[in-house]
């Protein structure tokens, strides 16, 4: 399991909180300094039922800056992944990648619930 992480994200703390106290096995990763690349995404989101649009940190400053939530509606899902693969600040995170799958965007205490084994 990789736990996609931004340490000074205070949803990446809680679940990586959460991870550590219920002794879950994962490699961790900072998102910004090894930020997923676009061959990663797209294998990541073809095997996932996840919506692209959910992979984006919509509350995030470059998000903002960029003015994401009109532009995306015109590109291309490869133009997504490319943009994503661009700024690790730009992914909605924590993410939980297992076996190639995107497991879980964000941090919600119930679906984390299921990795305790």
């Amino acid at each position: 399991m990789i736990f996609l992480e931004y340490p000074k994200c205070t949803t990446c703390i809680k679940a990586k909180k959460f991870l550590n106290e219920n002794a879950i096995d994962y490699q961790d990763r900072d998102i910004v300094k090894d930020n997923p690349s676009l061959e990663e995404l797209t294998t990541w989101y073809n095997n996932s039922s996840i919506e692209l649009k959910k992979l984006f940190n919509t509350s995030g400053k470059i998000y903002k800056e960029l003015n994401l939530s009109a532009k995306l509606k015109e590109m291309s899902d490869e133009e997504k992944l490319k943009l994503l693969a661009s700024d690790g600040k730009l992914v909605k995170r924590p993410l939980i990648i297992e076996n190639d799958k995107i497991l879980s965007v964000g941090f919600k205490e119930e679906d984390y619930q299921k990795y305790i084994k």
